[in-house]
């Protein structure tokens, strides 16, 4: 890295030398050296050919963006088709989660398939990435590994090779020789990111960026980095778990609705097709406090099990309220919905909610299916276990519609439902096998569910 040059300089003779000596060697003067600090060099520019002249908006070509497919499905599926030319993608996710396992396994496809695939790592051996690879079994001759963490040094090496695919494992370990800081900060990571954004533009070649997420779950780094990848995709999950959820905080060549569903298995991340059946395997129906509810991530349907347990609360302390999977602003309106409108007696009790599966969904289709599943645990009486729940509650207790719902109509017949509660006037005819009932208010509702 280069910094300001220090030098000591006689006030007497004028003589300059790299460091301090109480007697000057030239002039023999005790104490006439003072410390001089030299400008550090301006930094390298990053543009790389030729300035551009502006053109006129009506002489600029626009053809199809073409897609790199990694052949990897629910990954080309969240990044919109595939990976677009000269496209700098940013995967964030917590540690040990599996993004490099995930990105190694879509390198040694896309390098079978389409053009060598570089991987630069910067925190981990040449060794270690290759034991890795050998236990997912991508061992692709096409699939070229580099540890390194300069990012001049890197420059060149993709200027040599000129890969269809780089991936930069992670940008918090890389460095440039340009930036006077250490690897890491705020200067040096934008830095960074600066000059592997113009090396995708220049030539075309589809980057990754491996970022690090903070305690918070925030990508850690400037919030410039962001703004400057053209797509930004999160890997969720739990640590106890087996699945990961693979979502598009930000797309510029697709869509921001859509999840890939990962299962982590010995042999890597193995992609699930067949998202709801994964999700509902293990559900146990006629039980108190469980329901289903369909919700939309993207263009695809999603069935998900909610999990309501309510218990009578300690009467030494406030009741406790924990919400796993759903938004927990979102669940304590739909509690005192219920307090306020069903006239459940909630305020004394203590309720847990939860996703199974390790996945969090934010939309309000869901309230139906939470509504019903703490009334189901409230007073311990299962809901037909044919039955599944899609609508929006709102303030006054009525049934708002939702999106979509022939496809989430369609996804519920689709696995066995009989029936389902929707809101009124939707307008939508239910799909062959299910039987639509529609409801204006959770009275209704739970009438229905409970049969009173």
């Amino acid at each position: 890295m280069s910094k300001a040059k220090t030098s000591y300089v006689c006030n007497r003779c004028g003589g300059v030398f790299p460091q301090w000596y109480g007697k000057c060697p030239t002039c023999g003067e005790w104490d006439t050296l003072g410390e001089f600090r030299e400008a550090a060099p301006p930094p390298a520019a990053v543009r790389r050919g030729p300035a551009r002249a502006p053109r006129p908006v009506t002489d600029v070509e626009v053809a199809a963006q073409p897609r790199l497919r990694t052949q990897l499905e629910e990954l080309d599926r969240v990044l919109g088709g595939g990976f677009v030319p000269g496209a700098l993608v940013l995967l964030a996710g917590d540690p040990g989660l599996g993004k490099s396992t995930l990105l190694l396994q879509a390198a040694n496809s896309f390098a079978a398939t389409h053009a060598p695939c570089l991987y630069v790592s910067g925190e981990e051996s040449l060794q270690q990435v290759a034991l890795r690879s050998r236990r997912l079994g991508s061992l692709s001759p096409r699939l070229l590994l580099l540890a390194e963490t300069d990012a001049a040094a890197i420059e060149e090496q993709v200027e040599q090779v000129r890969p269809g695919l780089l991936i930069i494992d992670s940008i918090q370990a890389m460095y440039s020789p340009t930036t006077d800081s250490l690897p890491g900060s705020v200067g040096q990571v934008r830095e960074c990111a600066v000059r592997m954004m113009r090396l995708a533009k220049d030539l075309g070649v589809p980057t990754v960026l491996v970022g690090h997420v903070t305690k918070e779950g925030t990508i850690a780094g400037p919030r410039v980095l962001e703004h400057m990848v053209d797509t930004v995709l999160s890997l969720e999950g739990e640590h106890h778990v087996g699945y990961r959820v693979l979502r598009a905080v930000k797309n510029r060549f697709g869509s921001t609705d859509e999840i890939g569903l990962f299962h982590m298995a010995e042999e890597g991340m193995r992609g699930v097709p067949d998202a709801s059946a994964a999700l509902l395997e293990e559900r146990k129906a006629g039980f108190p406090g469980s329901t289903v509810t369909a919700t939309m991530e993207g263009n695809r349907p999603l069935l998900v099990e909610i999990q309501a347990l309510v218990s009578e609360a300690s009467p030494f302390g406030a009741p406790r309220r924990s919400v796993t999977g759903l938004d927990y602003n979102r669940t304590c309106l739909i509690l005192a919905v219920l307090e306020k409108r069903a006239r459940m007696s909630l305020a004394k009790m203590d309720v847990f909610v939860n996703l199974p599966g390790g996945v969090r969904v934010s939309e309000p289709a869901t309230d139906l299916g939470l509504a019903l599943a703490v009334a189901s645990s409230e007073r311990d009486r299962p809901v037909p276990p044919e039955m599944g729940f899609v609508g929006e509650v709102g303030l006054t207790g009525e049934i708002r519609s939702v999106p979509r719902l022939d496809r989430r109509l369609a996804e519920l017949a689709r696995h066995g439902f009989k029936r389902c509660l929707a809101p009124r006037g939707a307008g939508i005819t239910a799909p062959p096998g299910l039987d639509l009932i529609a409801v204006e208010h959770v009275h209704e509702a739970l009438e229905f569910s409970f049969g009173q």
